[in-house]
């Protein structure tokens, strides 16, 4: 992504230039959803001296209605004007931050939540960057234009034109991140039906969010152009494998220097990788809440699906967290297999950061990577509970309270997120499920 130092000044030239009549001021709440405020260009120095308000109580998991008046601050360096809008008449979007009336951050801001972490970074001499391999599904729609279940083709992995229907769609995603300033490095039909994947060139922390968040907008818009749905659901069709968002995850110091990086170990890992790995593994329960935070999630994290349910490291086996890719040296990395498309990616990302933080400062060493025949012999339905991941929203939610550095990683947004997360489980707790009409109606 290239890197960009706007001022006011560049804002309104770059506004008057491509004749922007709005600007879309973005945010996300609790959940990952993007909303925005959008103002005329009459209002853009009131936008850019950071004077916009908008009332917070209504927005889910954020303030009590005696704090309602927020404030919007842009963040200059994300303006980007959307090329799917009329050329005449243009609009413009701007990533904001959250703000009280009395000038402070708003603590249950998401995007403060990364910064916070990502700033704890910092003073450790450390910059993380993220890459994403983002699976996603293609759905027709009905006459309505909601989304039905009907997959856009019956492709498989890697598959070309005419069974990958998709391929126009996808061309056409891509050259509109392109132009949105996201680099894309591939992108391809994945193994299901009407499932795809685009991956993301790794980048600085918040930009990965920011990127994110600009990804799922740009994908289903461009999907409703060509009629059809995208869905970032993790697991959408029995039977098939779910959309996962592999991240590769990669330690750089003040010097750009890549700290995961050592020639001389048998994996190209540096101690400060495996500290890290290890922090992640030490953390991996209460951090599934944030990294798979639906209900919907745990169908994906499932054996059989090549999706990770085993709290372990490997280089090949597609049962554990967390994977060691093949490339060394300066391209050293890890790979996290868990996280899925339906991510809060600002919460997500500072989870992960934090553990891996703790991992390095508190010298946390992982187990023993296991070869592939030493998994093979486990039988995986007896493991201990501990080694296995959450396999319930429930249980990554009640994992995630006993762990104080994700929960500090969090900060303000902790509470938010359990309460609203817990009121999902309830709820999907009571509603009689199909299934369960299927196998016993008749039976009792």
């Amino acid at each position: 992504m290239i890197q960009k130092n706007y001022s006011k000044e560049d804002i309104k030239r770059l506004v008057e230039e491509n004749d922007v009549k709005f600007i879309r001021l973005q945010f996300v709440d609790i959940l990952g959803t993007l909303k925005n405020v959008a103002v005329t260009v009459d209002q853009l120095e009131k936008a850019l001296n950071n004077d916009i308000i908008f009332d917070g109580s209504s927005i889910e998991g954020f303030i009590r209605s005696e704090e309602a008046d927020m404030y919007l601050k842009p963040d200059l360096n994300t303006f980007e004007i959307f090329p799917w809008r009329p050329q005449q008449g243009k609009v413009a979007r701007l990533i904001c931050d959250i703000y009280k009336a009395d000038g402070t951050p708003f603590g249950g801001d998401p995007r403060l939540v990364l910064k916070n972490v990502i700033n704890e970074a910092k003073e450790m001499g450390y910059e993380m960057h993220l890459g994403t391999e983002f699976e996603f599904f293609l759905f027709h729609t009905d006459e309505n234009g909601n989304a039905t279940t009907i997959t856009h083709d019956k492709a498989g992995y890697f598959d070309l034109g005419p069974l990958d229907l998709g391929e126009n769609v996808r061309r056409d995603m891509v050259l509109t991140l392109d132009n949105l300033g996201l680099e894309v490095e591939a992108s391809h039909h994945e193994v299901a039906p009407g499932q795809h994947e685009i991956d993301l060139k790794a980048t600085n922390a918040l930009d990965a969010a920011d990127n994110i968040i600009t990804f799922k907008l740009v994908l289903k818009v461009v999907a409703q152009r060509h009629g059809l749905h995208a869905t970032f659901m993790p697991k959408p069709i029995f039977g098939e494998n779910g959309a996962g968002m592999h991240s590769s995850l990669t330690l750089y110091n003040s010097n750009g220097e890549n700290v995961f990086s050592n020639k001389e170990d048998a994996l190209g890992l540096s101690k400060e990788a495996y500290y890290f790995i290890g922090g992640l593994l030490k953390h991996a329960k209460g951090l599934t809440a944030v990294t798979n935070p639906t209900i919907n999630s745990y169908k994906r994290l499932v054996p059989g699906h090549e999706a990770p349910t085993l709290i372990g490291y490997s280089t090949s086996n597609s049962s554990q967290l967390i994977r060691i890719p093949a490339a060394r040296g300066n391209n050293a990395s890890i790979e996290l297999r868990s996280p899925d498309p339906s991510i809060n990616p600002y919460l997500a990302i500072a989870g992960i950061l934090k553990a891996g933080l703790d991992g390095i400062k508190n010298k946390i060493v992982p187990p023993k990577v296991m070869s592939y025949e030493e998994l093979a012999t486990k039988n995986f339905s007896i493991l201990e509970e501990e080694n296995r991941l959450p396999v319930n929203l429930k249980d990554a939610l009640i994992a995630l309270s006993k762990d104080e550095v994700i929960k500090e990683a969090l900060g303000q947004c902790y509470d938010t997120f359990i309460k609203a997360k817990s009121i999902e489980w309830n709820e999907y707790s009571s509603i009689v499920h199909e299934w369960e009409l299927n196998k016993y109606i008749s039976k009792y």
